[in-house]
């Protein structure tokens, strides 16, 4: 029994010294995270991209049992934490009933402690981006065929006009949070490359340009692989189209610019909505 006392006694020691090697890492991360703040000339802390490659890197070189996806849940309120440390950060999330499950997604993306404010239209969350009492906003992931949809509020190419930057939930939802919905959120900067990322795009066409013309001029201009994601009439001349296209696809990109060219110019103009790192799969999350 009094060996056992003292291997329990010296296991117990080493999770100690465990916790306090953990504890003044974080620390120290802390401290270098600070100085890459005050480098930063921009004003723009929230870095989407380096966050997705950094929980890449780390569920690539993961073993034993401990749960992956804790592991990501851990590292996002790291994240959370310190991107509110080097400036303003704040969410503004789209509710429009209690319950919705949109502000578990966006909490459980940056952060429990991250401040938070809900909205009950999409307009009123984009506003809030836009005016910078918000620095993400949380906005449900657009479906085809819906009736009043949102995307085409961020038409516009000015560079200070909100992006999607991420989607949502990037490791899948905890038990009994987000009932299996999705979103997006938007923010004032450009997207960068994770290396493996969707892009969203909008075709402005003129009335009487045909899904199907759409679909078939994208596939021309090497858009390959391309979902039609959403339509959207700008009174009686002027269409939207939504497109979700697979790549890191930026703004002046040649197949952009053949696709204006097709046919006499069908397609008047596109926009790059944005884009976001690609979540991880249930595969890429189970076992270890």
């Amino acid at each position: 029994m009094s060996n056992e006392v003292s291997t329990l006694s010296e296991l117990r020691r080493e999770i100690d010294h465990i916790d306090d090697t953990i504890h003044g890492l974080l620390m120290r991360r802390t401290e270098i995270v600070k100085k890459i703040g005050a480098a930063k000339t921009d004003g723009i802390y929230l870095n989407p991209a380096r966050e997705a490659q950094v929980l890449r890197r780390l569920i690539s070189r993961h073993g034993g049992p401990f749960p992956k996806t804790v592991i990501t849940r851990l590292w996002r309120e790291i994240f959370g934490a310190l991107v509110g440390l080097q400036g303003p950060f704040a969410l503004a999330v789209y509710m429009p009933k209690r319950g919705a499950g949109y502000l578990e997604l966006a909490r459980d993306q940056y952060g429990a402690y991250t401040p938070a404010t809900s909205y009950t239209s999409v307009g009123q969350v984009i506003w809030a981006v836009t005016d910078g009492s918000a620095t993400i906003g949380v906005l449900p992931m657009p479906q085809e065929d819906e009736t009043s949809p949102w995307w085409h509020i961020l038409a516009s190419d000015n560079a200070e006009n909100p992006k999607i930057v991420a989607r949502l939930p990037f490791v899948g939802p905890g038990p009994g949070r987000g009932d299996g919905i999705e979103a997006v959120a938007v923010a004032r900067m450009m997207p960068e490359p994770s290396g493996h990322d969707n892009t969203f795009l909008l075709l402005e066409t003129f009335d009487g340009v045909s899904r199907v013309t759409v679909r078939r001029l994208i596939g021309e201009a090497g858009l390959n692989n391309t979902t039609y994601k959403g339509f959207h009439a700008v009174g009686n001349r002027v269409h939207f189209h939504l497109l979700e296209a697979p790549g890191f696809i930026a703004r002046g990109n040649e197949r952009l610019q053949t696709l204006c060219r097709l046919e006499g110019g069908l397609v008047t103009r596109t926009v790059v909505l944005g884009g976001y790192a690609v979540p991880f799969s249930a595969a890429e999350l189970a076992g270890s």
